[in-house]
This record gives C-alpha cells, sequence and structure tokens, in this order.
C-alpha cells in the first residue's frame, strides 16, 4: 500500500523560503541555534565611554529585573537574561512562538574600570549599567609653575 503523497504545484517566490533555509545552513554550519544561543542577537546593544564612566546599554524588552543578571569578573563584565514559558495558560494553542527566551552578552572592559563601583538600571525595556573609572586612571590637569 502507498502513503499518500502531498504535492506543491504552486510557485515560491525565493525570498520567502530564503529566511528559512539561510537560518537551516546556519545552523548545520555552526551546529547551534544563533538566536538563543547569543549568536545573533536581536536585541542591540551600545557602549560609550567618557573621562568618569563607561555606558552600557542594553534593549532587552518583556525582561524583569528578576530575570537579568549581570556579573563583572576579571574585567569582563556579562549580561545574562532568561525568560521562561509560563504554565498557567487556558484554551488550546493555535500559535506559540514566546515559549522561552535566553540572552547573554560578555564584553572584556578596560583595566581602568573600577569593579567595585557599577550601577544598574532597567527602565522601560533598556538596560543601563554606569561603570565607574578608578581615580588613578582618570585624566588630571596639571599646572605649569
Amino acid at each position: 500500500m502507498a502513503l499518500p503523497t502531498r504535492v506543491q504545484r504552486a510557485i515560491q517566490d525565493p525570498l520567502d523560503i530564503l529566511p528559512r533555509d539561510l537560518g537551516a545552513l546556519m545552523d548545520r554550519m555552526f551546529n547551534r541555534d544563533f538566536f538563543r544561543d547569543g549568536g545573533f542577537t536581536p536585541y542591540g546593544v551600545d557602549v560609550r565611554e567618557d573621562a568618569d564612566h563607561i555606558y552600557v546599554e542594553a534593549d532587552l524588552p518583556g525582561f524583569t529585573k528578576d530575570q537579568i543578571d549581570i556579573t563583572l569578573e576579571n574585567s569582563t563584565l556579562t549580561i545574562s537574561a532568561e525568560r521562561k514559558e509560563e504554565e498557567e495558560q487556558k484554551g488550546d494553542w493555535l500559535l506559540r512562538e514566546r515559549r522561552y527566551t535566553r540572552y547573554q552578552r560578555s564584553f572584556n572592559l578596560p583595566p581602568t574600570v573600577d569593579e567595585k563601583s557599577v550601577d544598574a538600571k532597567l527602565s522601560d525595556g533598556v538596560l543601563k549599567i554606569t561603570l565607574n573609572k578608578r581615580e588613578e586612571s582618570k585624566p588630571r590637569k596639571i599646572t605649569v609653575t
């Protein structure tokens, strides 16, 4: 007995299938899921510096402060966030894309950063981290006599 086969006769636009095929190719090449493991993340990060501070701003929409973990060790700043699926749902799922999200980024910091003085705030889905520089590394004005 032959199994029924599905024949698709419609012509597909190559641009419609490109994201799916490109994602599958990347997964095979690197043996991981880029969006989930932090390779090509959908969340942007900005890092800037002035004379006294280094500022890191990371887009983390939908995460709460309890779901975010920030570590600073050996001049490496690591931002991790994890949102697990909600169990308490009524009804049958018709589409479910928001189950689990994990994010992690690490940054090597210059030795001028004071690791004991860090401030982090989450507001409107943007994590703002302020890292102070050590006093001895800040530029100072020298008067000529």
